[in-house]
């Protein structure tokens, strides 16, 4: 019997012993650092002579490890295993698919530390980050696993006196499993093992900029009982090995998640049928956001202004889901301004996160702590800087927590998606307009109210745009089964990952219907 689902508690780490349980798992990942890493395909370890090296981005000089880097060749090769492997694991029965999962999860659920600190180490993300990353890991196998469960079971379907008429899912092949490197371990575990209970082979490249955790991963589900051949392990180049595999005609699905310039060029390439190809490609894409917390005049502005900090600071804003907009009632605005500023600079602080002082670790890399401050250059021509805007590469990639007010809602800022420690605040005359506002962009995926006034959430709940609506709290934090997550428009597709028809997105419907 499987128990009911609930979400993995977080761990508190005010706690002195859960303290040096972590501080001990810091040294044991501090002392594999350097490893380096095979590709597995079809079980066999693959070592290449082109490596990816991963840096810890608080610290440039430390090496987290070096992983073998796939090519074409090897994606073929890869793609053959997982087709051949289709033939059959499509057959397993959903409980056998399933127990994986279950016992995945105790796995990690007994080594949740270890697995939180080598976050910390390969993404620096904070303790408190990094443990929610895990936890969200955990909740991914654990609901999944149950989900599969309950779709085994068929749909209901009505049969007439001379006939039986069944209604049922089957997978739909072999997947292509593209995932970022801010929810390295969740988001990227989520993915692979929605596509792999569903009954489906996996091609899985993670970011280039963090791939060990998948590798992790992978040592997981060995361990949990996955045969060799479902699950792909495949890191490499977007334009030679990603481009590759979404072409490729024996593909049937793609799941991303990333950026919209990366993701719409991936929509756009899935939809071409090539020869030997015989279905449409279904694709899985969740990009960006823009998102706005909006704080009416009536609000509790300490509330307030502790969810846009939250929101926008958490993980230096390297959240799809971050708070980089504020639309606020002009009557409130100063004294909201105010309150966040001084929670900024006096409650904000920021570096290596191997220290759980910190409140904020580095940005991933060059690439995005460069473009952070070309817009925090655009924003002082477009606002007032009121603290931050500066940043710190000589050891490790740290961007200030910067805020700017006095922004046009149409300014670039307020527009275009930064993933960066920056919030804009813009003001508004009255709630209408700050909807008006909060819905002028090109994203929609998660957003929150902050207000007392009954009318004006229920006039959120039908006008606010966004896949993720949140009242009086901040609009990132999404649980596994509670909050099922995705956005509209240019966010994506609205996967609902963590949601109760996720796992239907990798299979299709299959009637059956004999005469009696």
């Amino acid at each position: 019997m499987v128990v009911p689902y609930k979400h993995e508690p977080f761990t508190d780490f005010a706690l002195e012993e859960n303290r040096k349980a972590m501080q001990a798992a810091l040294k044991q990942v501090e002392a594999d650092l350097g490893k380096d890493y095979p590709l597995i395909i079809g079980g066999e370890r693959i070592m290449t002579d082109e490596k990816i090296e991963v840096v810890n981005p608080a610290n440039k000089k430390e090496v987290i490890g070096r992983v073998s880097k796939a090519n074409q060749d090897l994606a073929e090769k890869a793609h053959q295993v997982a087709d051949e492997t289709f033939d059959w694991w499509r057959k397993t029965k959903a409980s056998y698919r399933a127990d994986i999962l279950f016992r995945a999860a105790a796995i990690v659920r007994r080594r949740k530390h270890e697995f939180t600190a080598h976050l910390v180490k390969e993404a620096g993300k904070p303790w408190k980050e990094a443990d929610a990353d895990t936890a969200e890991a955990i909740d991914f196998l654990e609901y999944y696993g149950r989900q599969m469960l309950e779709i085994d079971k068929g749909v209901e379907v009505n049969s007439r006196p001379i006939e039986n008429n069944r209604f049922h899912y089957i997978p739909l092949g072999v997947g292509v499993v593209i995932s970022p490197w801010n929810f390295l371990f969740a988001i990227m575990c989520g993915t692979t093992v929605a596509a792999m209970v569903s009954g489906n082979t996996v091609l899985l490249k993670p970011a280039s900029a963090t791939p060990i955790i998948a590798y992790k991963m992978m040592e997981v589900l060995e361990e949990a009982g996955l045969p060799a051949g479902v699950i792909n392990y495949i890191p490499g180049s977007g334009k030679e090995v990603g481009d590759y595999l979404v072409d490729h005609p024996r593909t049937r699905f793609i799941s991303f998640t990333g950026s919209r310039e990366v993701g719409t060029r991936l929509f756009e390439r899935a939809a071409k049928v090539h020869e030997g190809q015989k279905w449409l490609k279904r694709t899985i894409i969740e990009m960006g956001g823009k998102d706005t917390i909006i704080v009416d005049e009536d609000a509790d502005l300490e509330l307030a202004a502790d969810a846009i900090t939250y929101s926008a600071f958490g993980f230096s804003g390297q959240k799809c889901s971050a708070c980089s907009r504020v639309v606020a009632h002009e009557a409130i605005y100063d004294d909201l301004l105010d309150r966040v500023v001084q929670k900024t600079k006096e409650g904000i602080s920021y570096g290596d996160p191997s220290d759980n002082s910190r409140y904020m670790g580095p940005v991933i890399d060059q690439g995005a702590y460069d473009k952070i401050l070309s817009y925090i250059d655009i924003g002082k021509e477009e606002g007032s800087l009121m603290c931050g805007g500066k940043g710190n590469d000589s050891t490790g990639w740290f961007v200030a927590p910067t805020v700017f007010a006095d922004l046009a809602p149409d300014a670039r800022i307020m527009q275009e998606e930064i993933f960066g420690p920056v919030v804009g605040f813009t003001k508004a005359k009255d709630f209408d307009e700050a909807v008006r506002f909060a819905n002028n962009t090109d994203y929609g995926l998660t957003g929150a109210v902050i207000t007392n006034n009954r009318d004006h959430i229920e006039k959120a709940r039908e006008d606010f745009h966004v896949g993720n609506l949140y009242f009086n709290r901040g609009c990132t934090a999404a649980i596994v089964g509670y909050h099922p997550f995705g956005g509209f428009n240019m966010s994506g597709t609205d996967s609902k990952a963590g949601g109760p028809d996720y796992l239907l997105q990798h299979m299709q419907g299959k009637t059956s219907s004999e005469m009696l």
